[in-house]
């Protein structure tokens, strides 16, 4: 399941590709005809981000304001949003599913055929490829939508009920009115008798953490996950959360999830190379191949490093599961 940084960069795109233009809007699949028929021929006049969901704003050409349907979109374990384009603009490829996704990529491809700058200014963009719940088609770019949990037009008010849901968002600068996000994750954390390993993939308390950025925060932290959320010390909880703030914008900037301090890299505890027997399974990351990336296998202290030895104190990774999820830890450096 995408975290939190990735629904970032995807609102990003969408604002980046397709603000300010009326966009054909279609569902290849079926599924989703009448919310597609809701939004079709309207102007995409915002794309914002909450956790893990995204919302784009869809307003009719000329009409007040206020007038917006918002298309929200929750990704999920299988959801995945691609792009092509005209190549008059660049954005990531693709983003979400990482089981089938080919990368992410920082150019928009061009179709087979299409031709960029033609005399006629023609653009066609490329046949839909699988089950596209929602296709959303611009003057320059497409985008399409496949596998997602939750796709469907919703009022502003609708809107606003998910987010009053919904925990602070690390990566997302609150309104006005708003209480401090810091603030507001201290309290949910501390009146809580669940582990704060639990808390911290609970989106009504943080909005945007999966796994990897649990894992690595807690291990940052020298939190025991299975600490009660009301026996941490609000001080750790505000370290915490401040240090989420900085990893998740740099995930949000750069698309790869780089935890790791560089004094902690390349001492050869690090290595977690594809391991089929054992069931060892490489994160990728979309940085995996730009020159002076920090290595997949170098990047995380304990996400996936199972059995490896800790890079910080060398005893073995542990892993447990934890309400249906696997969970990193170190025993030595987390108590």
């Amino acid at each position: 399941m995408p975290e939190g940084h990735t629904v970032h960069r995807l609102a990003r795109a969408f604002g980046e590709l397709f603000t300010g233009e009326p966009l054909t809007v279609s569902s290849p699949q079926g599924r989703f005809a009448p919310g597609a028929a809701l939004l079709d021929g309207r102007v995409l006049v915002a794309s914002e981000a909450w956790g893990k969901q995204m919302f784009l704003g869809f307003a009719a050409p000329g009409a007040a304001s206020d007038d917006v349907r918002w298309l929200r979109v929750h990704l999920g374990l299988y959801g995945a949003w691609t792009f092509a384009g005209d190549g008059s603009t660049a954005v990531v490829h693709a983003i979400g599913a990482p089981r089938r996704r080919i990368g992410e990529r920082e150019t928009v491809p061009a179709g087979p055929g299409e031709v960029p700058g033609a005399p006629d200014g023609a653009w066609s963009p490329p046949p839909p490829r699988g089950a596209v719940r929602v296709r959303l088609v611009g003057a320059h770019a497409v985008a399409d939508l496949t596998g997602p949990t939750a796709c469907e037009v919703v009022t502003a008010d609708e809107k606003r009920a998910v987010e009053d849901r919904l925990g602070p968002d690390p990566i997302r600068d609150p309104g006005p009115g708003e209480p401090d996000p810091r603030d507001a994750f201290v309290a949910a954390v501390r009146r809580s008798r669940s582990p704060v390993g639990l808390l911290l993939m609970n989106q009504d308390v943080v909005a945007g953490v999966g796994n990897i950025y649990r894992a690595e925060a807690l291990f940052r932290a020298g939190l025991d996950p299975m600490r009660p959320g009301r026996d941490v010390p609000a001080e750790d909880l505000r370290t915490l959360w401040d240090d989420l703030v900085v990893l998740m914008h740099d995930g949000a900037r750069t698309g790869a999830i780089v935890t790791t301090r560089p004094e902690h890299r390349d001492d050869g505890a690090g290595e977690a190379p594809d391991e089929p027997a054992t069931g060892r399974r490489r994160v990728r990351q979309n940085t995996d191949v730009a020159p002076d990336a920090v290595p997949a296998d170098e990047a995380f202290y304990v996400y996936h490093r199972d059995g490896l030895p800790c890079r910080v104190c060398g005893t073995p990774v542990l892993l447990e599961e934890l309400a249906g999820r696997n969970l990193f830890w170190c025993g030595v450096c987390q108590t």
